[in-house]
């Protein structure tokens, strides 16, 4: 194993304190809201006392780093490796499938849209599936919700701007109705939008049932961070969801979701390729968004996975990661690379390095088991099943 230093990210909704204490240094007084591990091209992370780019060093030989298989099949790393820390909503956002998003990378080629054009919705040709696990208690939008309980939720807010959305509901609760709604708030004008946006979130302000309640306080603080957004009522079709810590929520393609607030691991695939619908000054592309979102209801599918022999596994049905949680008291083998190991609590011995909180490691390929040993929490981030 080398260590392996992250990169941090100060996007605007990031929190003031959550990274800076995760690694042990004085907060900035900026926003930090993400640290990355993994060899992105935009922000690769550094390995070993020479600090060599991961991304260089798996490309000049991409069989020993990740081994012939994955080799073979990605060329690079697959996967990248986040503690995400929100103090503020992200946008509502849905990610394509592969086939969606080689077709929208090539369309956007043959239009010549920049790479870096505001206006680019595709910037590469791979899906981003993701898991979020919780290290504080997070709050997080999934998918769509069951009709009749939306409309059960949309009765308790008193505003008469909402009739339109309830009756399409009545109307058609299929996921093409469900679609169809979704179509005409995001096409509504900017004087429509923001007099639907403010109106429901005065109603939600206005002490109600405990029906409904965390979903009206939700649409409430989504409406002080975006006044006049009409995102906040497509917020309001959607799950609402707050993981305790351990516990993760696992997003395929096509999945409307935000992260609203918490401090968590995340994992995904390595791509840029995200579509907006809301809750966001970036660029919302409504036919894309409306052609990946897939909105069929569910009810999400939160893990919580039991130790077995120190380790929870996390379930990710992709080949590009998975993700375990190794709690160790006393000694534990981390399996051969390709692999990144983050420590989350603790202190470990791990040979020639050690691991404390917020320290990482790379483990290549051609690495073999590797024995931990002290007490603390390890997350280990590797190839999926191929």
């Amino acid at each position: 194993m080398e260590l392996l230093e992250g990169v941090i990210r100060d996007y605007d909704w990031g929190s003031l304190t959550a990274i800076p204490e995760f690694l042990g240094l004085p907060a900035t007084g900026e926003p930090q809201a993400e640290l990355w591990f993994g060899a992105h091209p935009s922000a690769p992370s550094s390995v070993g006392c020479h600090h060599r780019r991961l991304d260089e060093l798996v490309g000049a030989d991409p069989v020993a780093a990740l081994g012939g298989p994955a080799a073979a099949r990605f060329g690079s790393l697959p996967f990248l490796l986040k503690v995400l820390a929100a103090a503020a909503p992200l946008s509502l956002q849905a990610h394509p499938s592969i086939a969606q998003a080689e077709a929208g990378f090539d369309r956007e080629n043959s239009d010549c849209v920049a790479l870096d054009a505001a206006d680019r919705s595709f910037k590469d040709r791979s899906h981003k599936p993701e898991l979020i696990c919780a290290l504080t208690p997070f709050e997080a939008l999934c998918g769509f919700r069951e009709p009749a309980d939306t409309l059960a939720i949309l009765a308790t807010i008193p505003t008469d701007a909402l009739q339109a959305v309830s009756a399409s509901i009545e109307a058609d609760s299929t996921p093409t109705g469900l679609a169809g709604l979704l179509g005409q708030l995001l096409s509504l004008g900017a004087e429509e939008g923001e007099a639907l946006g403010r109106s429901v979130v005065a109603a939600c302000e206005v002490e109600g049932p405990e029906l409904g309640a965390p979903e009206r306080a939700m649409a409430a603080a989504l409406g002080a961070h975006y006044p006049g957004d009409p995102g906040v009522v497509t917020a309001l079709l959607l799950n609402l969801v707050t993981l305790q810590p351990g516990e993760a929520l696992f997003l395929g393609s096509g999945q409307l979701h935000a992260y609203l607030h918490g401090t968590g691991i995340e994992i995904m695939a390595n791509s840029d390729n995200v579509l907006r619908g809301g809750l966001t000054s970036k660029h919302v592309d409504v036919p894309n968004l409306l052609e990946v979102v897939d909105p069929t209801p569910l009810r999400p599918a939160v893990q919580a996975p039991s130790l077995v022999r120190g380790v929870a596994t996390y379930e990710a049905p992709i080949p590009e990661f998975s993700l375990s949680r190794v709690e160790i008291d006393g000694e534990a083998v981390m399996p051969e690379g390709p692999a990144i190991l983050l420590c989350t609590e603790g202190v470990l011995d791990a040979g020639h390095h050690g691991l404390e909180r917020g320290g990482a490691g790379w483990m290549s390929a051609n690495d073999g088991p590797l024995r931990l040993s002290g007490r603390g929490t390890v997350f280990r981030a590797a190839v999926g099943s191929l």
